[in-house]
């Protein structure tokens, strides 16, 4: 199997096509194992030239919210009464490491998103 580096956009190009002519291989076969390192390859280019930034803290919790079908009042116990809800999804109200443990415990958002703090004000 001679599988080489992706250094450029055109390396990058073809390493997608041969993934795609690749991706009904089987595993534990030869061509199982060139997609599976191929997709490697790539997985770490696209790291490295197309980086992804994490959501800030209040679109995690928008984004939870609405994939588990969360209301305010599901976040009250772990965030406070209402009105301080809205105030941290209004980004009024910075999230305290006491919230940003229990919304990663209760909720299962990442810590790393929680951290993050968003530079935009509300008006």
């Amino acid at each position: 199997m001679h599988i080489r580096p992706i250094r450029t956009k055109a390396d990058y190009r073809a390493a997608l096509k041969e993934i795609e002519s690749l991706m009904t291989a089987k595993i534990n076969t030869p061509e199982g194992d060139r997609l599976d390192v191929l997709t490697t390859l790539v997985e770490a280019y696209e790291r490295r030239h197309f980086p992804m930034d994490l959501p800030d803290a209040v679109e995690a919790i928008k984004f939870r919210m609405e994939q588990s079908g969360l209301t305010v009042k599901d976040l009250e116990p772990v965030i406070g009464r209402k009105n301080r809800v809205y105030e941290v999804l209004s980004r009024k109200r910075p999230l305290t490491l006491r919230m940003i443990e229990g919304l990663h415990t209760r909720f299962g958002i990442p810590a790393e998103s929680l951290i993050k703090q968003s530079t935009a004000k509300a008006s």
